[in-house]
């Protein structure tokens, strides 16, 4: 493609067609991937109907919390190391086994460690595929790259439920076909992406510093290093600590506060429906304003939503508390995501972008638990103290956030079908930290 683009603001079709194949292959890859979500839905039920206790299913979930988490770092270093291509597939491969052979393990230690790896394998993915997006997206069209990518997975967490369950009711309220039927999904999408994605991008030259000072191999120690993103991943888990609080604290406290199930449903479907449907389009406009302000913007309304829960004010107070946070994610989220690739030098953007979904992934895990507990302790006054997390990140984020300098418009890089070589020319450049 020879016209430059980045005169034109990336309309969500634009930006879509005119993409590489790869990253459309990629941006279906994580519909597909979060459609494996149901597992995390299902497993109690499953493990249930197999006789197993309580504590069982709980040690169960653990495990598949911590396997998810630890396999953002892994995913980063795969993706840097293997190629995308071979990380994509062995994640999506990985999962297909794993899930299948979940019907089939003989006692529960077993079936502990393939809960653990096959939670493990279905993050790998994520790294690798925001890597690939970053490497042939043009920087102003990151954040709506990103947008599409985050749809891909808010429409896959909304759609996994229910065909987890048409697929248990298809098996006759058995779970042979729901695993299988997973299995085949994943083991599709590792075929079609050995097909269309590239083997490897061509790793970006190390700067002269980095090999004067021994970074260049670095990994995540040199991620650790930079002290301004650490900040940024601080913040990250903060805000998906308080983000996460609407699955956990907020029907203990409506159910404490007697407000019928009505009202928590509905502000649960409530966020779904803005999200999918207006993110995009607030990202045509959004993805104007400077980074800095739009993830600032972002953290803080997340906050502001979830203080509003502390209104005594019933139901009224748990919609509009909804809806501020839910402003808060669609206007902040796809520069929250988008950010990583840019934050740091291209040798080491696999490692940037699997150290954020770390921490992201992390906050979603111990917000929760964390939520609850000050819930306990603190009753109402759970939501000002919750928002205190918010208002961290927002500091937090707007000094980490480096504003990247103004760059001349370039034209979409070029992808070489797969088959023709093993190595792409070199990517579009992220912009440098400042």
């Amino acid at each position: 493609m020879s016209e430059p683009i980045a005169a034109e603001r990336a309309t969500v079709w634009r930006t879509f067609r005119e993409a590489p194949l790869a990253v459309k292959t990629v941006l279906a890859g994580v519909l597909v991937n979060r459609l494996s979500g149901f597992l995390n839905i299902f497993l109690v039920l499953f493990l249930t109907a197999r006789g197993y206790s309580d504590g069982h299913t709980v040690a169960a979930l653990g495990v598949y919390g911590a396997g998810a988490v630890a396999g953002s770092l892994i995913g980063g270093t795969l993706a840097d190391r293997m190629g995308v291509r071979t990380a994509t597939v062995v994640s999506m491969g990985s999962t297909a086994v794993l899930t299948a052979a979940l019907l089939h393990l003989p006692d529960f230690g077993t079936l502990l460690v393939a809960v653990a790896l096959v939670s493990l394998g279905a993050q790998l993915f994520r790294p690798a595929s925001a890597t690939l997006l970053a490497e042939l997206t043009p920087g102003n069209r990151q954040v709506m790259i990103f947008a599409m990518y985050r749809f891909g997975l808010n429409v896959g967490a909304t759609a996994a439920p229910l065909v987890g369950y048409g697929l248990y009711n298809a098996g006759g309220h058995e779970y042979t076909l729901l695993f299988w039927g997973e299995a085949m999904i994943a083991l599709v999408y590792a075929v079609f992406a050995w097909w269309t994605l590239p083997a490897r991008v061509r790793p970006a030259a190390v700067p002269a510093d980095a090999l004067d000072s021994g970074r260049s191999r670095g990994g995540y120690l040199a991620v650790v290093r930079d002290r301004r993103y650490l900040l940024y991943l601080v913040a990250a888990f903060c805000h998906s600590a308080v983000y996460m609080q609407y699955l956990s604290t907020l029907p203990l406290y409506m159910k404490d506060a007697g407000l019928a199930l009505f009202w928590y449903t509905f502000a649960v479907s409530l966020n779904g429906f803005i999200v999918i449907a207006f993110e995009l389009l607030i990202t045509k406009v959004s993805q104007e304003w400077p980074l800095k302000l739009t993830i600032g913007l972002g953290f803080a309304l997340v906050g502001a939503g979830v203080a509003f829960y502390g209104l005594p004010i019933g139901p009224a107070a748990v919609v509009v508390g909804t809806l501020i946070w839910s402003l808060g994610e669609i206007i902040g989220g796809p520069a929250v995501f988008a950010y990583p690739a840019k934050a740091g030098p291209e040798h080491l953007r696999s490692r940037y972008i699997g150290s954020f979904q770390f921490m992201f992934g992390l906050g979603t895990a111990v917000g929760p638990m964390l939520g609850s507990w000050l819930f306990l302790q603190l009753g109402g006054w759970v939501w000002p103290a919750v928002a205190v997390g918010s208002f961290l990140a927002t500091v937090f984020g707007l000094i980490a956030v480096r504003r990247p300098p103004t760059v001349a418009a370039e034209p979409a890089p070029a992808v070489p079908a797969p088959q023709e070589s093993e190595e792409l020319p070199e990517a579009h450049k992220a912009a440098s930290p400042a």
